[in-house]
């Protein structure tokens, strides 16, 4: 056996170009079609698993799959705005707990999320480092943000711009980093946490400035109505918020008309969650209330029916590779007739040179196998970091 191994592998490494060519043709038969498996599995696990944690999405009508990916993925196009007042509403309701949603904006190319300090216990998110935001201008970085940008508790980090060529929009805000969250394996180690407060200032609908009746620049001053000043568009804004300046934010909306993109609702029991999906049932209402679940079957659904018809296309692809290598070993065998005629003067019996052609495919198979599996290992780690940015 160990002559026919040493025979076989003289033959292949002698045969280099070819050997390669089987190699490669094999290994990509054996690995797309096993990536994809993986691909699609691990897609379909990441889905149920957010899906399952969250048991009901409101948000405004519209694409309920918007909706349901941008509460659970804080991705996808961004829903039509609601307000705090269907928040409180829910509240008042006492069917469940609602929690607040407010993600429009980046920072360095991650969303922001505004939200409440009950989302870190409804998502059993941990911190690894310093504490939860408590003041305006303070985030929570999940880990993958902090690992990626190197920072730590006591940096900041900038909000992106809407549009840099809009001088006259509103300007980015420097936040405090006063928390980094232990790794969760999901999306929520891509995020930056801050208060909905905080991502309304840097929606513009709060800002903070000097004091107009303090100021010595009179250019900033548009007009002055006996105690009323208003001021014009030189005036600039604070771009951070610190112990100084904090007490100078203020909005220029009613608490019930500030906006929210989306809520998330854990109803108390079966009968709330029945009650809750009533109250938006009628076509007079403006909001729409999902379980996250159904739209993710719906979705899957139709991923199901990808997933089938690249099956059958590599199933097609595996059915050309079989017969591309049994003409391979044919024309090879032909080829070789005078070097196994000489086998045969030999003395070698018709089963020694059937072993020897076993024993070279199988070198090739195993190889392209062991290959296969490395390949799959190597694009593991970068299939689940895909996933975690896939509706970005």
């Amino acid at each position: 056996m160990r002559g026919h191994f040493f025979l076989a592998w003289r033959y292949v490494m002698f045969h280099r170009w070819r050997t390669i060519i089987l190699l490669v043709c094999l290994t990509l038969t054996l690995f797309l079609p096993s990536s994809i498996h993986l691909l699609v599995t691990n897609f379909e696990r990441s889905l149920w698993g957010r899906s399952e944690q969250t048991p009901m999405v409101v948000g405004a009508k519209g694409s309920r799959f918007d909706l349901v990916l941008h509460a659970l993925y804080f991705r996808a196009r961004t829903p039509e705005l609601i307000s705090v007042a269907e928040l409180t509403e829910v509240r008042e309701s006492g069917f469940g707990q609602a929690i607040p949603l407010y993600s429009m904006y980046r920072a360095r190319g991650f969303p922001i999320v505004g939200t409440s300090l009950d989302y870190f216990d409804f998502r059993e998110l941990r911190i690894r480092s310093g504490r939860l935001f408590i003041h305006l201008g303070e985030c929570v970085l999940g880990a993958e943000i902090a690992r990626a940008l190197e920072l730590k508790v006591g940096d900041t980090i900038m909000s992106d711009p809407e549009n840099v060529f809009n001088i006259a929009g509103e300007y980015p805000l420097k936040m405090q980093i006063v928390g980094i969250l232990e790794p969760a394996e999901s999306v929520d180690d891509q995020a930056v946490f801050v208060d909905t407060k905080t991502g309304w200032v840097i929606s513009g609908i709060g800002h903070g400035h000097e004091d107009l009746s303090k100021t010595e620049d009179e250019s900033a001053v548009l007009r002055r109505e006996g105690k009323t000043i208003v001021a014009n568009a030189s005036l600039m804004r604070y771009l951070e918020v610190t112990e100084k300046n904090r007490a100078s934010f203020h909005f220029h909306a009613e608490p019930e008309e500030r906006p929210l993109t989306a809520l998330i609702v854990v109803p108390n029991d079966q009968k709330a969650s029945t009650l809750l999906r009533g109250r938006y049932q009628s076509a007079e209402s403006r909001l729409q209330i999902l379980r996250p679940q159904e739209v993710v079957a719906e979705m899957m659904a139709t991923v199901g029916k990808v997933k089938q018809f690249l099956n059958l296309n590599f199933l097609i692809v595996a059915a050309v590779s079989g017969l591309f290598l049994a003409l391979v070993v044919l024309l090879s065998l032909r080829l070789r007739e005078k070097e196994i005629e000489t086998l045969y003067l030999l003395g070698c019996r018709r089963g020694t040179v059937i072993a020897l052609v076993a024993t070279e495919l199988a070198i090739v198979l195993v190889t392209s196998l062991g290959l296969g599996a490395v390949m799959m290992w190597l694009s593991r780690s970068a299939f689940e970091l895909w996933l975690t940015r896939i509706f970005a």
